[in-house]
């Protein structure tokens, strides 16, 4: 079993990686913007934009709370 202190360093390791790569994500799902070589709807970003939120509302809950994990795949098609 894990020391608190080796617990502290692990979280601190792994939540820096992983919101590094999260915040990479989002900066790709920016570029996404660019006209000149893609083409979407408004409809498209309001459903992007409305996973996001929906995403950090959801580990903002998990923080909050002891509940159980849920994951969902994203797809702009239904």
């Amino acid at each position: 079993m894990l020391k608190s202190g080796d617990k502290r360093k692990k979280f601190v390791k792994l939540a820096e990686g992983r919101t590094q790569s999260a915040l990479d994500a989002i900066r790709k799902i920016g570029n996404l913007s660019n006209t000149r070589a893609y083409e979407y709807s408004e409809t498209d970003i309001k459903k992007i934009i409305k996973v996001l939120k929906d995403a950090t509302t959801e580990i903002e809950r998990k923080f909050n709370s002891s509940s159980g994990d849920s994951f969902d795949k994203f797809k702009l098609k239904d």
